[in-house]
């Protein structure tokens, strides 16, 4: 078993703490390390370092940095399946998904490697008389990730090279749940020439998140998890003054209307839902079937999901387990609700077992029809492979639907009528929207943020709003005279 620390100042560190957690294989069960647990002391000695760097990193020239975020970007292409295979052991995706995670946060490292041309200030010539003005965009300070176990790699890829190629230092808080991912990352970029204390990993759980929040020296936060803990950690943050974006939970809806193609939608409520057992926020929850297509699209849904092959990530199985056992127990306690609330439960994944792993946490991929908007499997994310069926009779009733949710992050329609989706982009309150796409996630130039209680703050992630959240705007105003002109004059200034 394995001990695992921090990364502070460019060195494995193992903190000052006595307090440790167990970090798990769910596909075994079995305990694969033991986590230190950063405490108030650990969490400043990041900190710290992160501040000393800063002083430097920020005059670092724009050239330099950019060289650091290529030569990043080379060698985390080379090695991802290295990556992938470290995620793979500790969360339990199955390697093809772990793979396609580090794929799309490789997206993000490519879209900072051009951030020199997003940093770009303005300039006007004599805006009053041989007065100029410009404006530039610098750098925060050093910055807080505080980040989840559903995707250890990637979604700190949303954030860390943005924060770094503006001339930001880095703080990452992992999930405990699956920390190896963040320290792997932080070797690669010492490799890659990024100067110590740049960018640091301090293992925790509260303790240290706290510490993040109130620290004066961490200038900004940005924070992806569950919508109770997103809230939290908004109104702790901005009340120690610091910039904030929070994304939190989702109930994600895929609305089929009756002109749709109904394999084309079955297959993507299958992949979009049952898709790394579910444990996305972006993951389709709730299929919304219109009119008189339910009958046919929840047999085809489950004709395929019924193939689904569980197992252990390496082994080539299709979906792999939940993070831990209580989670797993957790969404099938929804199961046992929603079923006892008069759902149809018409595949049922409680009683799965795998050959070889009997401690795993499994779970299969489970289908409940005839839901209605007051079960609690309705209106809990619960984060698993739990696939709801909602039947309305008109594309209004979805739409209401979608739209009296408390979640805004993503959602999807399926439609052959370009019509009808020009208006259901329109009319949805939802962040991400889908047409003929089960998981909208945008490209890294694009911004990834839900509305609603999905989002906390006013930046999304990555894009330009990334970009904006990671720097501020300070403008200029020159004149350069003789210095004989002038004379007293107490009017407020006037241009001309």
């Amino acid at each position: 078993m394995q001990s695992i620390g921090h990364w502070i100042d460019g060195k494995s560190v193992s903190g000052t703490s006595e307090t440790t957690a167990p970090v798990t294989n769910p596909a075994t069960g079995a305990v694969t390390g033991e986590l230190a647990l950063a405490n108030v002391a650990d969490t400043r000695a990041a900190i710290d370092a992160a501040t000393l760097a800063f002083a430097t990193w920020r005059d670092t020239s724009l050239t330099r940095r950019t060289q650091v975020l290529f030569r990043f970007r080379e060698l985390l292409n080379e090695r991802k399946e290295e990556l992938a295979a470290v995620i793979t052991a500790e969360h339990g995706k199955v390697a093809a998904d772990a793979l396609g995670e580090v794929t799309r946060g490789l997206e993000v490292v490519e879209f900072a490697c051009g951030i020199p041309h997003l940093l770009k200030g303005g300039f006007t010539e004599n805006a009053s008389t041989d007065v100029d003005i410009q404006s530039v965009r610098q750098p925060l300070g050093p910055v807080a990730i505080i980040a989840p176990f559903n995707f250890p790699a990637m979604v700190p890829m949303w954030f860390f090279p943005l924060a770094i190629g503006s001339g930001n230092t880095v703080v990452l808080k992992p999930s405990e749940k699956d920390p190896s991912a963040a320290l792997w990352l932080a070797r690669l970029f010492q490799e890659a020439g990024l100067p110590d204390g740049v960018f640091n990993v301090v293992q925790g759980d509260k303790v240290a998140v706290d510490e993040l929040l109130d620290n004066p020296g961490i200038k900004a936060v940005s924070f992806v998890g569950s919508t109770p803990i997103a809230k939290y950690v908004f109104q702790r943050g901005t009340a120690a003054g610091k910039r904030v974006q929070a994304l939190g939970g989702a109930k994600n809806h895929m609305v089929v209307l009756p002109d749709a193609d109904l394999d084309l939608a079955a297959d993507a409520a299958v992949n979009a839902g049952f898709g790394s057992a579910g444990e996305r926020c972006m993951a389709i929850s709730v299929v919304v079937a219109v009119g008189g297509v339910a009958d046919e699209l929840v047999g085809k849904i489950a004709e395929r999901a019924a193939s689904i092959v569980t197992g252990e990530g390496s082994s080539g199985a299709d979906m792999g387990p939940l993070i831990t056992r209580a989670h797993r127990d957790r969404v099938a306690e929804y199961i046992d609700a929603g079923e006892n609330a008069g759902a149809e439960v018409v595949l049922d994944g409680r009683a799965l077992t795998v050959e070889g792993a009997p401690d795993g946490f499994w779970l299969g991929p489970t289908i409940l029809d005839g839901v209605r908007p007051t079960m609690s499997v309705y209106t809990d994310e619960i984060f698993g492979p739990v696939l709801s069926v909602v039947r309305v009779g008109t594309y209004e009733e979805a739409v209401a639907l979608i739209n009296a949710n408390r979640y805004g992050n993503g959602t999807a329609i399926f439609t052959n009528d370009g019509g009808a989706a020009r208006r259901f982009h329109h009319e949805v309150e939802v962040g991400m929207v889908g047409v003929n796409v089960p998981i909208p996630v945008p490209m890294a130039y694009y911004s990834f943020g839900g509305w609603k209680n999905s989002l906390f703050g006013d930046s999304h992630a990555h894009g330009t709003d990334g970009v904006h959240f990671f720097t501020r705007t300070k403008a200029i105003t020159t004149r350069w005279l003789d210095p004989s002109h002038g004379g007293l004059e107490l009017g407020f200034p006037q241009n001309n």
